[in-house]
C-alpha cells in the first residue's frame, strides 16, 4: 500500500512516500521537508531514494501552497517518484489535538473533521494546518481515504492528578480543561526505539522523552506509559519554543491585556506567535540562527539559548523526581538529533543523577546515538524519531480493516 504522509507543523511540512508491505516490512519511496512556511525564504528539501537531492528555495506564505510543492515534487520527472497521484492509495495526517475525543488513530469522514476543527482553538497553529493539508489532499484525490493519527493519544494515560488543573471542577466538566500533552507520536516511538537501542525493557523502565524542534515538548513514561509531559491544555504550556513562551504567570495574561489594550485573540497571538526564541532573542524563531548570532556575540541570543537549556533540565529533574529515578534520557526532534552543544550543556547539570557524559561521542548529529559513558548510571541517546512510520502503519491498518469490513 503505497502511503503519503503528511506532517504539518507550525512553520514546517515533513512528509513521506512509503510501500507499506507490513509494521516492519516497507520501502521508503521518498521523503521530504518543507520548512519557513510563513517566512520570508521557504525552502523545499526533497529526497527520491536512488536520485539526487532536490532542494529549491521559493515563497511558502502557508500550507497549502507547501502541498502543493511536496505534491509537484512526487510528480516531477527528474526527481519525484509517481507518475500519476493516483498511485497513492490513502494519506495519513498527524493530527496535534484530539481532545478527549479521540483515544486512538481514526478514519477521517466529516465527523473527525468536524471534531479537528472543535479543538482548533486549543491548539491554534497546528490543528489549522493539519486541517489545510486534509481539505487540500481531498480536492486534489477526492476517493483516496485519509486518517489522522492524534498527537495527544499516547498521553491519556496519564493519571487524573497530573492531567487535573487546579481550577473550579466545573470548568473541566464544562469545557473539559485539563492536561492533554502532545508530541504522543514522536514520544512513544523514541522511548521504544531508544529501548531496544540502549538494551532497557520498556515495560520495567523509567523514561524521559525530549522532542526538541521549533516546538518542544518533555514526557516522563514509565513501563511504556506516559505520566505526564510538559504540554498541557493547548502546546502552549511547557519549554521556551520557536515562538511560544511556554509556562509563565498566568496573571501575566490579564496584565498584558490591560496595559497593551489588547483583545483576547490579540493576547493570544503574542503568546503563540511573538514570544519564545523569537519574542526573547528579537532575532528569530529558528535555534539555528539564535546558534549563529550567539557564535557572533549577541547577548539576547544567548539568553534564549541559555534559557532552554534551563527550561529541559528543570522538567528532566521534576520528572525524575516524580518517577523517582530514570534509566534512559532520550534527545530527539530537530534540536534534540542536531545540537550538540544543548545536550552537553543539560547532561553537565545531570551529574548528581550519576550521569556520565560521553563528549567524544555527542559530537554525532542525525543519528541513534549512546551519549553516555558505559558507566554511568542513567544511560542518555540520541534517537532519530520517525512520526511518519508510526503514522504510515496506523493508517494502513485502519484503511485495511475498513476495506475488510
Amino acid at each position: 500500500m503505497i502511503i503519503l504522509v503528511l506532517n504539518c507543523g507550525s512553520s514546517s511540512l515533513k512528509y513521506q512516500l512509503l510501500d507499506m508491505k507490513g509494521d516492519d516490512v516497507f520501502d521508503l519511496m521518498a521523503k521530504g521537508l518543507v520548512e519557513r512556511i510563513g517566512m520570508d525564504a521557504g525552502c523545499i528539501k526533497h529526497q527520491t531514494v536512488g536520485k539526487e537531492k532536490y532542494v529549491k528555495e521559493m515563497p511558502i506564505p502557508d500550507h497549502t501552497v507547501g502541498i502543493k510543492v511536496v505534491l509537484d515534487a512526487l510528480l516531477d520527472k527528474e526527481y519525484g517518484v509517481l507518475t500519476t497521484l493516483e498511485d497513492i492509495e490513502a494519506v495519513g495526517h498527524r493530527v496535534v489535538h484530539g481532545g478527549e475525543e479521540f483515544f486512538c488513530s481514526k478514519l477521517i469522514d466529516d465527523n473527525v473533521i468536524a471534531q479537528i476543527e472543535k479543538c482548533s482553538e486549543l491548539a491554534p497553529l497546528h490543528n489549522p494546518a493539519n486541517l489545510l493539508g486534509i481539505k487540500a489532499v481531498s480536492e486534489v484525490l477526492p476517493t483516496v481515504p485519509q486518517v489522522a493519527v492524534f498527537d495527544t493519544a499516547f498521553h491519556q494515560t496519564m493519571p487524573a492528578y497530573a492531567y487535573m488543573y487546579a481550577l473550579p471542577y466545573e470548568y473541566y466538566e464544562k469545557y473539559r480543561i485539563r492536561r492533554y500533552g502532545f508530541h504522543g507520536t514522536s514520544h512513544k516511538f523514541v522511548s521504544e526505539k531508544g529501548a531496544r537501542f540502549t538494551g532497557i525493557e520498556l515495560e520495567n523502565s523509567k523514561i524521559i522523552t525530549c522532542h526538541l524542534g521549533n516546538g518542544s515538548s518533555i514526557t516522563a513514561i514509565a513501563n511504556g506509559k506516559s505520566i505526564d509531559t510538559s504540554m498541557g491544555f493547548t502546546p502552549l504550556e511547557g519549554i521556551i519554543m520557536g515562538t511560544r513562551c511556554g509556562c509563565i504567570d498566568p496573571e501575566i495574561v490579564t496584565y498584558i491585556q490591560k496595559k497593551e489594550s489588547l483583545s483576547a485573540d490579540e493576547v493570544n497571538t503574542v503568546l503563540n506567535k511573538k514570544s519564545g526564541f523569537l519574542g526573547l532573542s528579537c532575532i528569530s524563531s529558528d535555534a539555528r540562527d539564535l546558534n549563529d548570532a550567539a557564535n557572533g556575540g549577541d547577548r539576547k541570543a544567548k539568553l534564549t539559548l541559555k534559557k532552554l537549556v534551563y527550561d529541559i533540565t528543570k522538567y528532566i529533574g521534576a520528572y525524575a523526581a516524580v518517577m523517582n529515578g530514570v534509566d534512559l534520557i532520550v534527545f530527539t526532534g530537530g534540536i534534540g538529533e542536531n545540537n550538540s552543544r544543548l545536550r552537553r550543556r543539560v547532561c553537565e547539570n545531570l551529574s548528581y543523577l550519576g550521569l556520565k557524559f560521553d563528549y567524544e561521542a555527542n559530537v554525532a548529529t542525525g543519528k541513534d546515538t549512546l551519549i553516555s559513558l558505559p558507566d554511568s548510571k542513567v544511560k542518555v541517546a540520541v534517537i532519530t524519531t520517525n512520526e511518519e512510520l508510526v503514522i504510515a502503519q496506523d493508517t494502513m491498518h485502519i484503511v485495511l480493516n475498513e476495506n475488510n469490513q
